[in-house]
């Protein structure tokens, strides 16, 4: 939306129909905090598709001789975001740093799916306070998924007065008019939209690397499980055009990416918004394997939307990887009532039925979570034996806790911590089991790694994932980092691969 646009959408005739929501505020206030009331509804209205986001004239140069830095937390969506951040950063002129120290700008990209994952960001913003007292001019800012709950931005308040600004997941493209107003206002900025999400297009972004790429197809999720505060910090369930898709995978295969992942809060429900066309992600991929680029994945698929379409074109191969990471959360149908998932035990085992015959290679792991509210052990011990039946790879195992404004942070949590513990190391014991079971038979394989780098442990070493992905780490010349070699494997361990370079010569594409 350009200035002009801007200026007429805020001249909205306030006795239009009450039933065309009136979003001129969303450009007016300077605070504006979030409201989890409003965060909780879906209202039927259109979403509003802007394709002609460019900065400003008025902010141009706004960061010439400052630098910015990013700190992210969570998941790839949050990553993405950052990527799009530093984009809009570089087009105001500032420079990108790895240093708080020497940072004009610093912004904390939260996660607000786990407890965990917010206590290291406000311990993060005590340990800025100093360096904000040091230097006056320094702004310091908080943004994502943590910034869209009442809870949090009333503790900022609160609590942390040094921090200079706050924006939500919707407030991304303001990011320039944001950062104006935290120069100029003496107090803190708060602008965090709780409405259900837009879709901007032509966002300048500065990709990490250029060997792999994260692209959104969709934005939000319309699921409501009772433990996840997602649709309320991310908004409903809203596709981008197929069009837009597919032109930016075409660009990055261009410009010489290996690996794209397509990224949605709930992917596989990318499509069902539209309502000028029937098109799904099934469609999409179709599409999309006839592009030139070697490797094409997705996360994260919810079982409810994992539909006989989308089978039907992964089982066609080719780029589509048959990695499909497809989180169960209980093996129990009575606890996945509680969670809201909306399927059952038996009709989760039917999918992997379904996906198994189509793709019997295909490699599935999952997100569980032990000691929901009213966990028995009985029900406990089922998402043990979903495990061993479906022998998952690999797991994200989690120990719950309640996210403030989800219907299960009313449930009694009843289950003591030390049970909780317990479980959760019974089914990483299993988890780990498998897993070296799944690693061991890669042994004396061949199998084709896409070279990211340096190993974290050794700089001598290489590292790279398979089309499983698999952690391989193996000795090559370093001219192979970017491209697709065929490694032998000479060691399997619970969690990676050793190996050695095959004798076949370097595969560039």
């Amino acid at each position: 939306m350009n200035e002009k646009q801007r200026e007429e959408n805020s001249q909205v005739n306030p006795e239009a129909k009450k039933t065309e929501k009136d979003y001129s505020k969303y450009f007016q206030a300077v605070y504006m905090p979030p409201s989890l009331k409003d965060a909780k509804k879906r209202g039927k209205e259109d979403v509003q598709y802007q394709s002609d986001f460019s900065i400003p004239e008025e902010f141009k140069g706004l960061g010439n001789g400052k630098k910015f830095y990013i700190r992210t937390y969570g998941c790839q969506m949050n990553e993405h975001d950052t990527e799009v951040m530093a984009g809009i950063f570089a087009a105001l002129g500032y420079e990108a740093t790895d240093s708080t120290e020497d940072a004009d700008v610093i912004l904390l990209n939260t996660c607000a799916i786990r407890e965990n994952a917010e206590n290291k960001v406000f311990g993060e913003i005590g340990h800025l306070k100093p360096l904000k007292l040091e230097k006056p001019g320094l702004l310091v800012g908080v943004c994502g998924c943590m910034s869209q709950e009442e809870s949090v931005v009333n503790k900022i308040m609160q609590k942390h007065p040094h921090i200079d600004m706050i924006f939500g997941t919707h407030n991304i493209h303001r990011l320039p008019h944001i950062l104006k107003e935290a120069y100029l206002s003496k107090e803190m900025v708060i602008e965090v939209w709780s409405k259900e999400g837009d879709v901007i297009e032509n966002l300048p972004r500065v990709r990490k690397g250029t060997t792999k790429g994260w692209v959104n197809i969709m934005y939000g999720c319309d699921k409501f499980c009772t433990y996840c505060i997602v649709p309320y910090t991310r908004g409903k369930e809203r596709s981008r055009r197929p069009e837009e898709i597919i032109h930016e995978v075409r660009q990055l295969a261009a410009q010489g990416y290996q690996e794209i992942t397509l990224l949605g809060q709930n992917v596989n429900a990318y499509g069902k918004d539209f309502k000028d066309l029937d098109y799904g992600l099934g469609d999409l991929m179709d599409e999309l394997r006839k592009i030139d680029i070697p490797r094409i994945r997705f996360t994260t698929s919810h079982p409810r939307d994992f539909d006989d379409r989308l089978i039907e074109v992964l089982a066609k191969g080719g780029n589509l990887l048959d990695h499909i990471h497809l989180p169960v959360q209980s093996g129990s149908s009575e606890v996945l009532k509680l969670m809201a998932r909306k399927y059952t035990r038996e009709h989760y085992i039917e999918l992997v039925r379904k996906i198994r015959t189509a793709m019997p290679n295909a490699t599935l792991t999952t997100d569980i979570i032990v000691g929901f509210p009213n966990e028995t052990d009985e029900q406990f011990e089922e998402t043990l034996s979903l495990y061993r039946e479906v022998e998952y790879d690999s797991a994200y195992t989690f120990i719950y806790s309640p996210r403030e404004g989800t219907p299960a942070a009313k449930m009694q949590d009843n289950v003591p911590m030390r049970v909780k513990k317990e479980r959760l190391q019974r089914l990483n014991s299993l988890v780990k089991e498998i897993s070296a079971k799944k690693m061991k038979e890669y042994e004396g394989k061949v199998v084709e790694v896409l070279v990211e780098g340096e190993s974290k442990n050794n700089p001598d070493v290489l590292a790279g994932y398979t089309e499983k992905s698999k952690l391989v780490n193996f000795r090559g010349p370093r001219e192979t980092i970017g491209n697709i070699v065929k490694v032998k494997v000479t060691k399997a361990k619970t969690w990676s691969l050793d190996g050695e370079m095959a004798e076949e010569a370097i595969e560039v594409k």
